[in-house]
């Protein structure tokens, strides 16, 4: 099991970027996938993108609505992941959740594990 912590939440422009961080406590935080799932107000929680564990070349995905603009990376020293939000839109405005699962595929909900409380993310038109 692995403890999350996202920051870096808040209110940015279209067209802005913001920078997610999570933080993780656990001893075997380098053998997760690790991702970044969005869930906007009267919607079902979606997949934004993942990173899977150094064992498994930590290879990133994306969701379509994420590729290109958002960029994933991990610092298994630190126990961190992070997450750079590019080219920001409206529809990007949710509350971002950080999420951790023991195999290499982590693009559903039922895939992850353990659950950061979210960080707000607002983008203004």
């Amino acid at each position: 099991q692995v403890q999350l912590v996202e920051s870096g939440g808040g209110l940015v422009q279209a067209g802005g970027s913001l920078r997610l961080s999570c933080a993780a406590k656990g001893r075997s935080f380098f053998t997760y996938t690790m991702g970044w799932f969005r869930q906007a107000p009267g919607k079902d929680r979606e997949f934004v993108g993942a990173i899977s564990s150094t064992w498994s070349g930590g290879r990133t995905y994306y969701a379509d609505s994420a590729k290109g603009r958002f960029l994933l990376s991990r610092d298994n020293a630190k126990n961190s992941l992070s997450l750079q939000m590019n080219s920001l839109k409206p529809e990007d405005t949710a509350v971002y959740f950080c999420a951790a699962g023991p195999r290499q595929m982590l693009a559903t909900t039922t895939d992850a594990t353990d659950w950061g409380q979210g960080t707000q993310v607002t983008v203004s038109s």
